[in-house]
């Protein structure tokens, strides 16, 4: 990624229908200049919260203030150590304010931070809340659900059938605060391409909208209408959970800028160079005057000089191929396919007449409803949007039939808060 590269970024959160209070919480920071970009990067970040009234709300914003906080004030260096210690340091900070409380004991939180870098997108993990990225019309899931269910099938294979996996799909098996040590997933860094589209979310929207038509809506619609409308769905759904949503799209590459080679990415990371090549060469030539002072009868000078140059072209392999390791994470894959070796999970988004199709079903079954109980809807301006969407359907142009029945279906659910909580 580039420093000239936009980042647009939508973020909503919404209570639910059978919750009293929001324990999600989430963040967004897009720095100010390119300094800092390079530095730490752009961040993203949603948590979830657990333990019940204010605990979870605590938990999840302490998070939010923590990781942030820790990883700007951090000094340079690889953005994966340093975002896993911000989140190490987060989960520190709600572990010790929970012992201070025995109301706050146990309390913990779900963490998932997208950094947009220079090196790529960095992942740093713990929960159940997800980051998906949306490619042309491939969706992948870049992190591990930590929940039984999840666990349960990388132990023992595919179990439907044999056990009621949903009933273990919201245990959780890891979260930040309960335990004062914890395992953080990091992975990255992975390619960004110009279009690419980041969305972060609680599992108040992944319980209650399947993946294909994330894909679909996130591909179809600017990120501020599909924040909106992913959060909809999952009230229209029966908005069990609180729900938060970020989506954040990766712009083009602007006009004048030269895309670098691989080399040119290389000299900007660290590398086996010239000063890697003379250092071998100094241990070799410190080995072979070693032996020769051996052969030569100065036992003790030879041996020690060997025992040095042994040693130092041991570490110098042991170096060199931790730093081609580092290379060959950060080498350029195929433009044209999704980065499966980092996918926990692959799906393909609907197809625009499929979503175009379901959208324009679950309005007229809102509208049908909204009508009977006589809410407050601005129906002209609804009815507007429905018509301009099924003309354009009419027409095939399923993309503007999204659009227009995103718009409806928003009309509608602006009205819920005050006819259904």
């Amino acid at each position: 990624m580039y420093w000239e590269q936009t980042v647009q970024c939508e973020a909503g959160t919404d209570i639910g229908l059978r919750r009293k209070n929001n324990e999600d919480s989430h963040c967004v920071h897009i720095c100010a200049d390119e300094a800092e970009w390079r530095r730490a990067g752009h961040l993203i970040m949603v948590a979830d919260g657990m333990g019940g009234h204010a605990v979870g709300e605590l938990a999840s914003q302490l998070a939010v203030e923590n990781v942030p906080h820790t990883l700007l004030k951090s000094p340079a260096g690889d953005p994966r150590r340093m975002l896993h210690d911000a989140i190490l340091a987060a989960n520190h900070a709600i572990h010790e304010r929970g012992t201070q409380n025995v109301d706050f004991l146990h309390m913990g939180t779900t963490c998932s931070v997208l950094l947009l870098t220079a090196r790529g997108a960095v992942i740093g993990h713990v929960g159940d809340s997800r980051i998906y990225r949306v490619r042309r019309d491939r969706i992948d899931q870049l992190t591990f659900d930590h929940s039984l269910q999840w666990e349960l099938e990388r132990q023992h294979g595919n179990l439907e059938g044999l056990i009621d996996l949903n009933q273990h799909k919201n245990v959780i098996t890891r979260s930040l605060g309960p335990e004062k040590v914890i395992d953080v997933d990091i992975e990255g860094p992975m390619p960004i391409l110009p279009g690419d589209t980041f969305l972060l979310c609680s599992d108040g929207l992944s319980n209650q909208v399947s993946d294909p038509e994330i894909g679909a809506i996130v591909r179809e619609l600017p990120p501020a209408q599909a924040m909106r409308l992913l959060i909809n769905l999952a009230n229209i759904r029966g908005g069990p959970d609180n729900s938060t949503v970020l989506v954040a799209r990766v712009g083009e590459l602007p006009a004048n800028v030269v895309p670098r080679t691989y080399d040119d990415f290389v000299e900007d990371q660290p590398g086996l160079g010239w000063s890697w090549l003379a250092g071998f060469w100094a241990a070799s030539f410190a080995l072979v005057g070693g032996l020769a002072l051996i052969l030569f009868g100065h036992q003790s000078q030879g041996i020690g000089l060997t025992v040095l140059a042994a040693c130092a072209l041991i570490g110098l392999t042991v170096a060199s191929l931790r730093q081609r390791r580092l290379l060959e994470a950060a080498r350029p894959v195929d433009d044209s396919q999704t980065h499966h070796s980092r996918a926990h999970r692959t799906a393909v988004g609907l197809p625009s007449k499929e979503l175009a199709e379901l959208l324009l079903r679950i309005d007229g079954e809102l509208q049908r409803s909204a009508r009977e109980d006589s809410w407050g809807v601005d129906w002209a301006e609804h009815d507007k949007a429905v018509t301009s969407a099924q003309q354009m359907a009419r027409e095939k142009r399923y993309s503007k039939t999204i659009r227009d029945a995103a718009r409806a279906i928003q009309i509608i659910m602006a009205e819920l808060p005050r006819n259904a909580r």
